[in-house]
Parts: C-alpha cells; sequence; structure tokens
C-alpha cells in the first residue's frame, strides 16, 4: 500500500474563524458572519481572489479568539457568492480546496491573516490498494447501517458515496453526512494519511451504531409503556425518554412548528405547494437536538418565508409624467425612450400582459442601466439589478438542492426578495458575457426565466415550489449580440443604442454630469464654473469614446481639484478656462495630429465598428520591388485577410483601367497593414479601404484623408452592404471628417443618423470600386 503525496505551496490569506460548524476539501457550504474580524477578512478575500482560510475555534463559545484558541489545521476555500442579510450579518457561499496550516499569524489588529502551506494531493502518486478497497467498502457498510437508522437521511447518499472513486475525496464527503462533535470533525480533518483517515471514521461510525442501538432499545421500552391510548403521545414521550437517557431537556419543537404551519396557511400560495411547506415544517417534530438536519429545514422555511408571496405595488403608468422622468435623467436617445414609453403604454391597456422582454444593446457609457432605474421610477415598480458578467455556473439561477450542505436559492430568488416584490423591474445586466463551463450553461437557465409562456411557474431547485415570475418586468443590457444565444436573444426585442454626437455629449454635460459630480465631491454650485470651451476640449481631447462615463471621470477629476483649491484656502470660486484648463486635467489624451490629414499614397481612412462604438481605422499600404510576396499584418482576422485577397484578385484582373503595369504581381511585393498590432480586427467592411489603398500604392497617387469609407468588395469590384453604419458615422464625425464612401444597399440605414450629423456630413452611396476610386484618389 503506498499512502498518497502531498504538494505543498505557501500562500498568504484572510482568515474566517468557523464556530460550530466545519469544511471539509470539495464541500460546498454557506454560513453568516457577525463579527467584524470575519467580515473585514471576507470583504479583503472577496477584492483580492476570492480565497480565504477557514479554521475552527477550539471553543465555539469565545467572541474573541486569539491564535492559540484557533486549530492550525484548515481549509482554503473559494468564496461562491455573498449576501448582505437585514440584521447587517453576511451570508457566506463557498467551495473547499484543499487542506492547509499555518505557519505563521501575519496580521492580527483588523483582521486575521495567515501564511499557510497548502496541501494539495499528489494524484499520480496515489495507488488503490487491498487495504484501501478494504476499509472503503466497510466505511459504506458502516453508512448503509446507519441510514437505515436514520429515517430522514436519503439512501441515495450512498448512490453518491460509491460514485466518488478517490478515496480521500470519499472520506471526506462520508464525514460530512455524519452528526458529529467538532473534536471529531477536527481529528478527521488533520488526518493526511487516507488510510488512517478512513481507519478513524470506520471507528466514528462503529461507535455511533452501537449508540442507535441503544436508542432503538429505549424506543422498544418506551413502546411497552405506552398503551393504545396514549399513541398521539408517542413521539413526543419517546423524544423525552432519549432526552432523560442523554441527560438532554432541549425546548420542545412543536410550538415551532405550529408556528411554521401558521405562517404557511396564510401564504396565498397552491393546496400542493402548501403540502410539501407543511410536510418540511413536521419533519422538525422527529429530529432529535443538535441534528444539522434542523438547521436546513429551519434555513429553507426561512428563505420561502422571505420570498414576497402576493406583494405587488400599484403600478402609475402616466406616459406624459414617464416621458417627463426620461428627458429629465437622460438627453437625446429619441429613438429609445420612444420604444420604452410604447412598451410602457401597452402595459397600461393590458396589465397582463406576457410580451417582449427589452434587451438594450449599445457601447458602454450610453445609459442603459439608468434607463432601467429610470423606467422602474415612471412605473412606481421597485428596482433590482443581477450582474450576469462571468457568471459560469447554472446553478447561480437555478439555486443548489436543499440536500447538499451550504446550498443556496439561485440570484433570481434572492432578487426578488431583495425587491420585496413580485412585480419590480428587473434589470439583467451585461447578458452577452454569461459564459459557459463544465457546470453547465447558465444562458440555457436563463430561458426559461425570459420565457413568458413559462416562467409563471419558474422551478428554483432549493425552493422546491413554483414561483411566479409572469409580472415581472424584465430589462437586459448587453455591448453587442453576436455573444449572445440565438434562443436567448430570440426572446428578447433588442433596442439599439448607439453613441452619442459631441453636440449631445456637451449638453449631457452641461445639464447632468457636471450639476452631479458637483454634489458628489460637496461642492455647491456657486463654487465651481467650467467654461464652454473647456467642456469642449474635454469631449474632444481628453476622452472621445461613443458613451460619457470617460467625460464624467474627467469632471470628477476637475472637481477633486477644485475641492482641494478650496479647502486649502487659496480660493472660494474655482473657474476652469481654456487658458488653464490643463492645470486641472493634464495633457490632453487624445491629439488630433495622430490621424493623418494630408493627402498620402497608400493611406486610407477606414471606419470600423466595435463593442464600444465607431472607430476610426487608417490603412497603410506599401508598393516595393520584389517577386509578388503579399504581407498582410496588424492581427487581421480570417475574414479581414479574405477581404485583401479578394482586393488583390480584382486590382490584377483589372489592372489595365487603373494603368498598373502587367507583371506587377510578379515583381512587386505589396504590404498591408493595419495600425494598432496589438488590438484583432476582423470583419468584411474594410475591403474597399484595402482595395483604394493597394490601388494607390501601386500607381502612386494620393488619396484624400478627408474622406472616409466602409464597404464590402467582391472579386468583380461590387460593393456589398456592411452593419454599423451609425456608429461609423458617429465616429467620422467625432474625428472631424465630414465625407464619408458607404454602399448603395446602406442608403436605408442613414434615417438612423441623427439628422443634425446628416446636415453636417456628406454621404456617398457607391456600387462599385470604380466610384471609390474616381471619389478618393486625387487627380486621377
Amino acid at each position: 500500500m503506498k499512502n498518497i503525496n502531498y504538494e505543498i505551496s505557501k500562500a498568504r490569506l484572510p482568515m474566517v474563524t468557523l464556530r460550530g460548524i466545519w469544511i471539509f476539501p470539495n464541500m460546498v457550504m454557506h454560513f453568516d458572519v457577525g463579527r467584524q474580524k470575519s467580515k473585514e477578512s471576507v470583504e479583503q478575500a472577496y477584492l483580492a481572489d476570492s480565497r480565504i482560510f477557514l479554521a475552527a475555534q477550539k471553543d465555539p463559545a469565545l467572541d474573541e479568539p486569539e491564535k492559540e484558541d484557533i486549530y492550525t489545521m484548515g481549509v482554503v476555500a473559494r468564496i461562491k457568492q455573498t449576501m448582505k442579510l437585514p440584521n447587517g450579518n453576511i451570508r457566506v457561499l463557498v467551495e473547499g480546496e484543499c487542506r492547509a496550516t499555518i505557519t505563521e499569524y501575519v496580521n492580527e489588529s483588523g483582521y486575521f491573516e495567515v501564511e499557510v502551506n497548502e496541501l494539495w494531493p499528489d494524484e499520480e502518486s496515489q495507488v488503490q490498494s487491498i487495504e484501501i478497497d478494504a476499509i472503503r467498502r466497510l466505511c459504506l457498510d458502516d453508512i448503509t447501517k446507519y441510514i437505515d437508522y436514520k429515517e430522514e437521511m436519503p439512501r441515495e447518499v450512498i448512490f453518491n458515496l460509491m460514485d466518488v472513486q478517490d478515496p480521500g475525496r470519499f472520506a471526506d464527503l462520508l464525514v460530512s453526512y455524519l452528526a458529529l462533535d467538532l473534536a471529531s470533525y477536527q481529528e478527521v480533518l488533520e488526518e493526511l494519511d487516507v488510510y488512517k483517515r478512513l481507519i478513524l471514521i470506520h471507528e466514528i461510525l462503529v461507535r455511533e451504531l452501537d449508540i442507535m442501538q441503544v436508542e432503538n432499545e429505549i424506543n422498544r421500552k418506551v413502546r411497552k409503556n405506552i398503551n393504545q391510548t396514549q399513541k398521539e403521545y408517542y413521539l413526543k414521550e419517546q423524544l423525552q425518554v432519549i432526552k432523560t437517557e442523554l441527560g438532554d431537556s432541549g425546548a420542545d419543537p412543536d410550538d415551532d412548528v405550529e408556528q411554521y404551519l401558521s405562517r404557511i396557511a396564510e401564504l396565498p400560495l397552491s393546496d400542493k405547494s402548501k403540502e410539501h411547506l407543511s410536510k418540511e415544517a413536521n419533519r422538525l417534530r422527529f429530529l432529535a437536538n443538535g441534528s444539522p438536519e434542523i438547521n436546513v429545514i429551519r434555513s429553507y422555511l426561512d428563505y420561502v418565508f422571505d420570498v414576497p408571496w402576493g406583494v405587488y405595488t400599484d403600478d402609475k403608468i402616466d406616459i406624459d409624467n414617464s416621458r417627463k422622468v426620461l428627458d429629465k435623467e437622460h438627453y437625446g436617445l429619441k429613438d429609445v425612450k420612444e420604444r420604452v414609453l410604447e412598451f410602457i403604454s401597452v402595459r397600461k391597456l393590458k396589465k397582463d400582459l406576457k410580451g417582449s422582454i427589452l434587451c438594450l444593446v449599445g457601447p458602454p457609457g450610453v445609459g442603459k442601466t439608468s434607463i432601467v432605474k429610470s423606467v422602474a421610477e415612471s412605473m412606481n415598480r421597485n428596482y433590482v439589478s443581477m450582474r450576469l458578467g462571468g457568471m459560469g455556473d447554472e446553478a447561480e439561477i437555478r439555486g443548489h438542492r436543499k440536500t447538499y450542505i451550504g446550498a443556496m436559492p439561485g440570484r433570481i430568488v434572492t432578487s426578488m426578495i431583495n425587491a420585496e416584490s413580485m412585480n419590480p423591474v428587473l434589470l439583467l445586466d451585461e447578458i452577452d458575457k454569461v459564459s459557459a463551463d463544465y457546470k453547465a450553461d447558465p444562458a440555457s437557465a436563463l430561458l426559461e426565466v425570459l420565457d413568458p409562456n413559462q416562467n409563471d411557474q419558474f422551478q428554483d431547485r432549493y425552493l422546491e415550489i413554483p414561483l411566479d415570475l409572469s409580472q415581472v418586468m424584465f430589462v437586459t443590457t448587453a455591448n453587442t449580440t453576436s455573444t449572445i444565444p440565438r434562443a436567448l436573444l430570440d426572446r428578447m426585442e433588442v433596442i439599439s443604442i448607439s453613441g452619442y454626437t459631441s453636440e449631445e455629449k456637451f449638453n449631457i454635460a452641461k445639464k447632468h454630469l457636471i450639476k452631479e459630480q458637483i454634489k458628489e465631491h460637496g461642492l455647491k454650485q456657486s463654487q465651481l464654473k467650467i467654461s464652454d470651451s473647456v467642456i469642449h476640449k474635454m469631449i474632444n481631447n481628453y476622452t472621445r469614446e461613443a458613451g460619457v462615463r470617460n467625460l464624467e471621470r474627467q469632471i470628477s477629476k476637475v472637481c477633486r481639484k477644485a475641492a482641494m483649491l478650496i479647502v486649502e484656502n487659496k480660493t472660494d470660486v474655482v473657474s476652469v478656462t481654456i487658458k488653464n484648463y490643463k492645470d486641472f486635467l493634464g495633457n490632453e489624451l487624445v491629439m488630433d495630429d495622430e490621424i493623418i490629414k494630408d493627402p498620402e499614397v497608400g493611406v486610407v481612412t477606414g471606419l470600423a465598428w466595435t463593442a464600444v462604438g465607431g472607430e476610426l481605422l487608417q490603412i497603410e499600404v506599401n508598393a516595393m520591388a520584389g517577386k509578388g510576396k503579399i504581407q498582410l499584418t496588424g492581427s487581421l482576422g480570417d475574414v479581414m485577410k479574405e477581404s485583401a485577397m479578394a482586393a488583390i484578385s480584382f486590382i490584377r484582373a483589372n489592372h489595365n483601367k487603373y494603368g498598373i503595369s502587367d507583371d506587377f504581381n510578379e515583381k512587386t511585393d505589396l504590404h498591408v497593414h493595419v495600425p494598432e498590432g496589438a488590438t484583432p480586427k476582423d470583419g468584411p467592411s474594410a475591403g474597399i479601404t484595402i482595395t483604394t489603398g493597394i490601388i494607390s500604392s501601386l500607381i502612386n497617387k494620393k488619396v484624400r484623408q478627408d474622406v472616409a469609407m466602409t464597404g464590402e468588395v467582391t472579386i468583380r469590384g461590387r460593393v456589398l452592404p456592411i452593419g454599423g453604419l451609425k456608429e461609423k458615422a458617429l465616429a467620422a464625425n467625432r474625428y472631424g471628417i465630414k465625407e464619408v464612401i458607404i454602399p448603395k444597399g446602406n442608403e436605408r440605414d442613414l434615417e438612423d443618423i441623427p439628422e443634425s450629423i446628416r446636415k453636417e456630413m456628406r454621404f456617398y452611396p457607391v456600387s462599385t470600386v470604380d466610384e471609390v476610386i474616381k471619389i478618393a484618389i486625387k487627380d486621377l
């Protein structure tokens, strides 16, 4: 027999001391944190990598344990979820990772921070042996007999254990099902030899089985002492005899059970749901004091009672008022506001509407989340948000089955609890960033949540009773629809929110951002004055983005410096003008000279769409003496490389038309480069840009830099439609380019561009490359 070895790695982690509870590696559990030291440890861990060290106190009664009062062996765990409770405590869901021993206490003042040796089992060193198999079978026989005595423990436990092949994990999982004293748990935790650990568990189970045999004997004696007329008191008498034998005089649980049953009867639920809850409450009558099942059932019922069953806020839908609220909080976005008001109007006419779920799609900082808050305010509904970014576990939506240790309801249920009503406006933020892993796909779980034909019977695994979500107004947000699964996108009505124009940004800053930031920084409106020219400077030379998030940061920077000047008594009123703006903002971050403005050979200004709005893309082409080699650089994707090859194919077939020599493909090397090489780029819309650049380079003619272009090119020279025209036009306008070449097929999309931008710019709809070349290349 060969014992398993351990790989030791050092780590410095925040520590939480556990009182009266335990945890093993690979075990999921939740506990409430109330002590300030423990709260700070949880917060420090959550701000870092969510890893935390959990060790048990030797005496659970101590409120402020010293390091001598804490076991040195514990478990390194990862925080999966936290939730603040009404009483100020924090409920933490963790998953154990590995055993670890404390080597040094680094910090004991604000919170416990320790140096630990992490003990990771080396699976390659583990060899199955006859001794291991034998003691494993003995333990399985023991737990089978144990379950025969414990009627409340499901037999599925045996199947769960049989599925676990790793003996160390088998031992840890087995002991987690037992109701033992803390010293026994710690003894098992500290035993690193897997064979000895299994021997120890076998001894514990044998001792527990002996105790259960005595309990059965007591039960037999009680039955003899009770006549036919006393059967209704049988369970209470049995429990009393057991308590007398054990010297325990605990409180009668019947009072709590009756309170639970009374509260269940008042819930506006179906008879089937009430029957299920009553069955769970009645189980408390038959459980011995100290049984872990008691806390499981109580926690389950408390969660059920926390759900606001039957609580609905009264919708106060006034379209004029809703329009005022939206206009007050958001400047511009006319199309978006109209679509939201239409949605609200239908809600007023049909209160039981089961229909579309809105999905607001747009770059960061354009006001998607704040629009949802305004909708909730205008409808007099409670607002609650649920962040989906990075979510990779389907159980976070549906919850964990309560048979698992540390199980909790999913985030849909906790959101309803936080909303305190059954018809809130529920924001599902960043739905495009939901990820899938081996634990299943959360997007699939969202299908039921967002389907109006199913969500009136939403099943959370923890609650086990239907939850009606049909009156919830779901609104989702995303930066792009390309990463949203098609089945999920089909259930939503997409409303696109493009970037703001410079004029819209100016008005947003003037009417909203500056006032908000002045208030946020404790200043009075009269203490800070920012001139209009400085606002334009911030927009054009410090941010240049689709939204206004960075613009708000720059305004915040000005407010901080103004606050410092006022606090230092240097002035009572701070004025930021075009003469002193660099003292507050620093050097300009976006310079106009970064973009080539004068006509050049082989340099063409293209337009690109990104998830954060439109961008300018200046493509460079060099033609050199060589052997016909073609080089494409700049982190180009496959589609963009194919566009370049299509452009070259068209030029070779039509070289005479543009005065290009017949043998250019044999004697000329071409190098096509898209600057910002570290940024991946892809898509077909740069086709005409690349084509124009190559032709310009081969005929040595300059390309106008005051014209931008976008469009897909075919090998026959046709220009095909592209997407994201509105965002690209806004990007060209941001950079001061007033002429744009677009595909003929995109003429219909010009209506989506704000009228103020259309008046300032000139668009050239084209169908062929010939038309592009006539407009873009000078002296041709």
